[in-house]
């Protein structure tokens, strides 16, 4: 198919969706600009596909809907974080509107495909085969992860619930990097707005009978208020952050078949929230052994152990109508947590046409928040310790094999046993005690079945089919911490039960030529969701979470009955020319609580935090053979803020840009703006009218150096 013929397929879809957004008007103008006057650049995708089943697979043989990012491609956004690289993705979203740049990390909980987002992520976020959620709260500290080093990031977007077990409810992101092994060196070293700049690197290196990997990154940001300008007072100042890190893998093989990889990790953080008083600070220490083997050419297996020990501590405060001053709401002085887990997965593949895969894994988590709260006359007067441990084990076997005429189905099921064990909470008033709550051990089972079909009908089309059942217990967090930010008040629920997801997806792919086109329908079950709902409304006197100030509200974390989540995710990509590439993606996200017995007036509410439009446009352009641009064009719909649907968050367009010019052999300088426009993202609207905003402009810039 020549040039013209991709143009006029991605102009179609882009003409049906201009009806949605203006948006949409841009993509066919642009599309044929590309196709007259740009040349492509090929992008090349990692061959294997490993994330959905935990071993590797073609990619054209998995039945849910899943993405590959190449590292390359990564590193090329113009977004200076990793999750703001992946926000190029309509399917994956924040809690919050903005990314990790200098938000409080409490509020990074991944979403994918809208499927209930909260700051405690409803899927599980991987790094090299270990979860990333933390065991409090099931946020995300994206800046603990590389970026230099990123080999690739897999999306699984509703599926590897049976694979994975745990947190999976809506899907999986797994972050891969680079294998230790060979020798390759990096160095970043980049400077911008916002008084900005990193420094990251990674050196690896033979040594002896293994090899040796080191990686490092420093980063700092002078930040921006995240008030909006209109509501901003002389209390509002911007927003900061800072963290470093490192890490040490050392890789051998061991025996005649088996290689181990022990790694260790140190990450310390800083975050300024806004305030003078409200900032926040997290450290953890890390360290895992991995042992694969390979006996035979039909069998393998991996062996991983990990322990994980963090603190974080944060403070909030209540700022007045004025935004003049602020008073203390609490001071979370320490979170000690730790984790340990192991797993064990083995493949069996005793032809090309059929394979095996089962495992085990378990994991523990301790932790406990340690804060003072009830400000009154300069001082604290109250002191709580709530938290607990929980434990799950979970076993799993998936199984695919070709059905013939093109045909290849696959089946699974996964059994967790889980305790959430521990459950405490202690308050003092003035040091003296006045509750001391301990709570009963819970403990069940979950099931997570799935099932898929793919049918390759002829070279150019492919038809998938898959569902699949998940589960999600609640954080440690929301078992027990109540909250308070500004003059919102949370109280955290120890009876909470297990969120669970039937999910169910068909789609199809279209490859001719230069021109991919996919589309696939998705629809899910939730049930049980946990949610913060709001109770009343202050001033008041509420039982089991005290005095509501004047203009606050008072939420409880309850289960939901049943949420549903539906819609179409469509993507085109193409190859105009030698050096010219470019995708398209919308998603169609509607979601909807159907049942809520203990808040009958949600039903029929949109879920908070869910924009039912979003789309990107993303090109790729080498107008001369060291001369690489790639412009993006995001487009996220109007959402809400809150349960009951009345604090609105308008729609925002972003344009983001990055130059990048080879100078010499393994020397890059670059360019990359991300808001170019200075678009006002509203990330956050308070019931007193107060907005919260997004990044404004920031232009990076920086060198690579790689060999």
């Amino acid at each position: 198919m020549a040039g013209a013929s991709g143009g006029l397929s991605v102009s179609y879809y882009a003409g049906r969706l201009s009806r949605v957004n203006p948006f949409f008007r841009a993509l066919p103008a642009l599309v044929f600009f590309a196709a007259a006057r740009l040349e492509a650049q090929v992008v090349v995708l990692p061959s294997v596909f490993v994330t959905a089943s935990r071993s590797d697979e073609a990619p054209d043989r998995v039945p849910f809907a899943h993405e590959v990012v190449a590292g390359d491609e990564i590193r090329a956004t113009p977004a200076v974080s990793i999750d703001g690289a992946l926000r190029g993705l309509p399917g994956f979203s924040l809690f919050r509107r903005t990314d990790s740049l200098v938000a409080n990390p409490t509020t990074q909980g991944v979403s994918l495909r809208g499927l209930g987002p909260s700051g405690a992520s409803r899927s599980l976020i991987i790094l090299d085969g270990v979860p990333l959620n933390d065991p409090f709260g099931g946020w995300i500290f994206w800046s603990m992860v590389p970026r230099e080093s990123l080999a690739a990031a897999e999306l699984v977007p509703g599926g590897g619930g049976t694979a994975w077990g745990n947190a999976a409810l809506g899907g999986v992101v797994q972050l891969l990097t680079e294998p230790v092994a060979g020798r390759r060196d990096r160095v970043l070293a980049e400077a911008g707005g916002l008084d900005t700049r990193a420094v990251e690197l990674q050196v690896t290196q033979p040594v002896g009978p293994g090899t040796l990997q080191i990686l490092a990154r420093d980063f700092s940001t002078g930040g921006y208020s995240i008030v909006a300008p209109a509501n901003r007072g002389p209390i509002d100042i911007p927003a900061t952050s800072r963290s470093h890190w490192a890490t040490v893998r050392w890789s051998e093989p061991v025996g005649g078949d088996a290689v181990v990889t022990v790694t260790a990790r140190s990450f310390a953080e800083s975050r300024g929230n806004g305030t003078p008083y409200q900032n926040n600070a997290a450290r953890s220490a890390f360290a895992s052994v991995d042992l694969r083997a390979r006996p035979s050419e039909a069998f393998q297996w991996d062996a991983v152990a990990y322990l994980e020990n963090q603190g974080f501590s944060s403070t909030f405060s209540s700022v007045n109508a004025t935004r003049t001053a602020e008073t203390p709401a609490s001071n979370q002085f320490a979170v000690p947590t730790t984790a340990e887990g192991a797993s064990w997965v083995g493949e069996w593949r005793p032809d090309a046409d059929q394979r095996t895969t089962f495992g085990v894994d378990v994991r523990d988590a301790r932790g406990e928040t340690r804060e003072d709260s009830s400000y009154v006359n300069g001082a604290f007067t109250r002191r709580r310790y709530a938290g607990g441990r929980q434990s799950d084990a979970g076993v799993f076997v998936l199984h695919t094999r070709d059905l013939g005429h093109g045909l290849r189905a696959s089946a699974g099921v996964r059994a967790d046993g889980w305790q959430d064990d521990d459950g405490h909470r202690r308050d003092l008033a003035s040091g003296v005690e006045i509750d001391d709550f301990s709570y009963a051990r819970q403990n069940g089972v979950a099931f997570s079945p799935s099932a898929g079909l793919v049918w390759s009908a002829s070279r150019d089309w492919q038809v998938r089919a898959a569902l699949q059942e998940s589960f999600r217990r609640p954080t440690l967090n929301e078992l027990y911490r109540p909250f308070r930010v500004g003059n919102v008040i949370t109280d955290a629920n120890p009876a909470l039960q297990t969120e669970k997801n039937f999910g169910a997806e068909l789609g199809t792919r279209w490859t001719r030529g230069i021109f991919t086109f996919e589309a696939a329908g998705f629809w899910n079950q939730l049930r049980d969701p946990v949610a913060n709902v709001t109770i009343a409304e202050g001033p008041a006197n509420v039982p089991g979470i005290g005095v509501v100030p004047a203009g606050g509200e008072a939420r409880r974390r309850l289960n939901l009955d049943q949420v549903r989540v539906q819609g179409v995710a469509l993507s085109a990509r193409w190859e105009i020319a030698a050096n010219l590439a470019g995708e398209a993606q919308y998603l169609l996200d509607d979601s909807e609580v159907r049942e809520a017995t203990v808040a009958p007036w949600l039903v029929g509410r949109r879920l908070a935090e869910v924009p039912r439009h979003s789309a990107t446009l993303g090109l790729v352009w080498r107008p001369q053979q060291r001369i690489t641009l790639s412009p993006r064009l995001r487009w996220v719909g109007a959402q809400f803020d809150d349960d009951r649907n009345t604090l609105r968050l308008a729609p925002a367009t972003l344009f983001d840009l990055s130059v990048e010019i080879q100078v010499a052999a393994g020397w890059k300088i670059f360019v990359s703006g991300e808001n170019l426009t200075n678009q006002l993202v509203q990330t956050g609207r308070s019931s007193d009218g107060t907005v919260n905003i997004g990044t404004p402009r920031l232009v990076m810039a920086g060198v690579r150096w790689s060999r």
